[in-house]
């Protein structure tokens, strides 16, 4: 038998071999990757009750794509599409469409695996400009042809996958320009298929890019930065890893323009106004169901990482560090930009992944009171002006202090999770090699849900045998936070996973909480929606989408639980035959 201690699972590396299913399902970079390291592994391989033979022989799922699906559309109109953008940016073949129809999500890469191809578009579009868009959608609606939009191709949500024979407008091959930049205002106008890299380069050199006097930065870090484009996180609610200081999305959106089937909308780019209701609060969310965002105005900040402060901390016990976290945001003091607290489970998980666990200081720490599935690690760090950083970093230090926090900042915890804190979802690939699923649900709470909310979902994950729950906060405001739950279980089927996840989804709602805090709705979350929000405010989505787009070529299909089917509707949808 292979000793436990060296033995290193036969992990997949180097570049994904183009045109195959595992191309498709892989998490961007075709060469990218992070295995599970050696703490992560025994904890998977012990929960799971694995032997290290068994992780000898992946199942890497390198089949060359083998299925043609014909593409519906009339000639007629694809020699309309060609006028409009080119007959070079038109894609018709297989690959092409599923790309554009499929995103990040694990029922997404699970069926492909599976070799499931379903609900792809007809045809991907690369428009060019604005007026290519107009052009298109005017043609889309005038035929009934339905449109689906695909940015970066990270929705966790069913998100652009498209149910009816359509277009999908890929907004990422052209439609990445800087259209404007104030420095006087501190906005930058982009249009909505620039990535995030992309954005964030351009500002940090500001001076050499755009003939500014200083650095900025747009301060919006999702999980999916590197692949993602603004244009997806405007119109999903999307949030950064530093939002706590730099706000959400919607915090940082200050004009939008849309082309929807009626015509052009169009905001204005002063931060506020008492104009009637707010239409970029309107627009953001909307996820395509009312228009393609085409270009977004938003608030920049000066880039000064000379003065990020960087803190960690151990906490005795979950309550006192959920109730320190709250103090902290109710201080007034200011708020740090990363802020991230994790729960007992997550904690031990992180132990191991930074070999802490069993180790001399871990004995050390037990004896000091810190005790394995009790203890919680918060880290994080400050962002903005020198005197502001300090005056944070200071403040949360007492705080935590008073909560009886061990200070692990001299340990650099922080700049270790920071060192790889866009690359996590890799490991997704090296998972699922060897039978395992590892994945995420999100849900908004206030302060006086937290507790039941992380007890409840808990308990429903936890019914299941062998299964890890790891739960973080990493968005917080004074009034509350979001709670982000990863959960590790053995693959047993596609309605295996789909059970657990409506389980998690519905116990979410039941216990009042927010189903969604920054992933958004998409066609995953959607037979929860209404009974959320109430009937009286979606018949006002109903209404919106029937103003701007009275056809319903939209992003059709169940998105924001739009054009539901009955099946959809009963929280069936997804489940297939046993």
């Amino acid at each position: 038998m292979a000793d436990k201690d060296t033995f290193k699972p036969n992990w997949y590396e180097g570049d994904t071999p183009a045109g195959t299913y595992r191309s498709l399902f892989k998490w961007n970079d075709p060469k990218g990757f992070k295995h599970p390291n050696q703490g992560f592994y025994r904890l998977l391989r012990d929960t799971f009750g694995m032997r290290d033979e068994d992780f000898i022989h992946p199942k890497l799922d390198i089949d060359p794509l083998d299925i043609e699906v014909p593409c519906g559309l009339d000639l007629d109109h694809l020699r309309e599409f060609s006028r409009i953008v080119g007959n070079e940016n038109i894609k018709t073949d297989t690959y092409s469409r599923i790309k554009a129809s499929y995103g990040a999500g694990m029922l997404d890469a699970l069926r492909l695996r599976e070799k499931i191809i379903e609900n792809i578009c007809d045809a991907v579009l690369l428009p060019r400009s604005r007026e290519d868009i107009e052009k298109v959608i005017q043609y889309c609606n005038r035929y009934k042809i339905p449109v689906s939009i695909y940015g970066g191709g990270s929705s966790v949500t069913r998100g652009m996958e498209a149910p009816l024979h359509g277009i999908s407008l890929d907004m990422s091959a052209y439609m990445r320009k800087v259209l404007a930049f104030s420095e006087i205002n501190q906005t930058i106008t982009v249009q909505a298929g620039m990535w995030g890299p992309e954005l964030e380069d351009i500002l940090n050199h500001a001076p050499e890019k755009l003939g500014a006097r200083d650095r900025y930065t747009c301060g919006h870090f999702p999980q999916s930065f590197e692949h993602s484009s603004v244009g997806g996180w405007v119109v999903t609610r999307g949030a950064g890893q530093n939002s706590t200081y730099y706000g959400k999305i919607e915090d940082l959106v200050i004009a939008q323009e849309y082309v929807t089937p009626i015509g052009i909308l169009k905001t204005q780019e002063q931060p506020r106004a008492a104009t009637g209701p707010d239409f970029d609060q309107v627009m953001m969310g909307s996820e395509g169901t009312f228009g393609v965002l085409t270009a977004a105005t938003l608030r920049v900040f000066k880039y000064r990482p000379e003065n990020k402060r960087r803190f960690s901390y151990l906490f005795p016990t979950w309550e006192e560090a959920h109730t320190a976290y709250r103090e902290i945001m109710q201080g007034e003091f200011g708020f740090p930009s990363v802020f991230r607290l994790s729960d007992p489970e997550e904690t031990d998980t992180a132990m191991r992944i930074y070999h802490i666990h069993a180790s001399p200081a871990d004995t050390i720490l037990k004896g000091m009171g810190y005790q394995p599935m009790q203890r919680c690690l918060l880290l994080g760090f400050a962002d903005g002006e020198r005197d502001f950083t300090r005056l944070v970093t200071k403040k949360i230090a007492i705080i935590c202090r008073k909560h009886h926090a061990f200070n692990l900042t001299p340990f650099k915890v922080t700049e270790k999770w920071e060192h790889s804190r866009f690359t996590d979802p890799y490991m997704r690939e090296d998972l699922m090699d060897y039978g395992m699923l590892i994945d995420t649900l999100e849900c908004g709470v206030n302060w006086e849900q937290l507790p039941r909310v992380h007890r409840e979902v808990r308990e429903v994950v936890k019914k299941h045998p062998a299964t890890i729950c790891m739960t973080h906060i990493s968005h917080a405001y004074p009034q509350g936070a979001n709670l982000y739950f990863i959960f590790v279980i053995k693959y047993k089927g596609i309605n295996e996973y789909l059970r657990l996840q409506y389980e998690i989804l519905e116990a979410i709602c039941q216990a009042g909480a927010a189903i969604s805090h920054h992933h958004g709705v998409g066609k995953q979350t959607a037979p929860w929606l209404e009974e959320q929000i109430g009937s009286p405010c979606m018949e006002v989505i109903r209404v919106l989408r029937d103003h701007f787009d009275p056809n319903h070529i939209m992003n059709p299909g169940g998105t924001l639980g739009l054009d539901m089917s009955r099946e959809q509707a009963s929280k069936r949808w997804g489940f297939r035959p046993e």
